[in-house]
């Protein structure tokens, strides 16, 4: 059994008693690399100092891709956003379809799309690509669940298979999370096998909790050896919280995907 896989984890949902810094150099220590959140809240020149390999993070503080004012606002963050992300040297930079606060809940929810949203977001997303060609940086869009992201536009696993898809260009990317896809659409390998020519990251969380493979009902170890099979070797990111201790649940992690 091999390691085909890039692994990271998520630091802002492990340790949560301790210092950012302390956990991306401890995820360091264990071989992982380190998915973070929203930059204000860290100390950036401590990050740094740790020599973490930081594999994704929020692209965005705020703005929407569904209306010409929230276009203009996420592209003014997404500029912002990527200058830390360069500092820290930040292989994706990932994006939603609206912001989101606390819990994860979109900013604001948009229950109908109105004509002319579709083409809008593709238009954004081409300006998007355009900004990370020049910086050389590649931005992923996610895909949500209707029931712990609400009302989030393009949030679904289809919408964003559909418009990273439609734009095709390699500076944009899916960030396939199989936890949200597992409540929205299930089917997994198949969407993992749809999504392929476009995957810039795998996330994985189990469901239900959101906590370590094995905790729930997703067969990871089967999802693992079929991303394998069908000639995938990118990065896939543990956005988990721990069932109970955090280094278990990082070898919990490490099992699943080691085929």
């Amino acid at each position: 059994m091999d390691q085909p896989f890039q692994l990271a984890a998520c630091a802002e949902m492990l340790w949560r008693d301790r210092p950012i810094a302390w956990r991306a150099a401890r995820l360091k220590e264990m071989g992982f690399g380190v998915g973070l959140w929203n930059w204000p809240n860290w100390e950036i020149a401590a990050l740094e100092k740790t020599g973490a390999t930081f594999t994704i993070m929020n692209g965005y503080l705020q703005g929407r891709l569904t209306d010409p004012e929230g276009c203009e606002m996420l592209l003014k963050s997404v500029k912002e956003t990527a200058a830390v992300g360069q500092r820290l040297g930040v292989h994706r930079l990932n994006l939603h379809g609206t912001g989101l606060g606390d819990m994860g809940i979109p900013i604001p929810q948009i229950g109908a799309f109105a004509p002319g949203m579709e083409q809008r977001a593709r238009d954004t997303l081409h300006r998007i690509c355009d900004l990370a060609e020049a910086s050389g940086q590649v931005f992923t869009l996610e895909n949500l669940n209707p029931i712990d992201h609400p009302g989030c536009p393009f949030g679904s696993t289809a919408a964003v298979f559909g418009l990273v898809s439609a734009v095709n260009r390699p500076q944009l990317r899916i960030n396939l999370d199989l936890y949200h896809t597992q409540i929205s659409e299930g089917d997994l390998i198949r969407w993992c096998e749809a999504c392929l020519p476009w995957i810039g990251e795998v996330q994985v969380a189990d469901n239900p909790g959101r906590c370590e493979p094995g905790t729930g009902e997703i067969n990871y170890p089967g999802i693992a050896r079929a991303l394998r099979d069908m000639g995938y070797a990118g990065p896939v990111g543990l956005e988990a919280f721990a069932a109970g201790d955090e280094e278990a649940a990082l070898a919990a992690f490490r099992d699943a995907f080691t085929v």
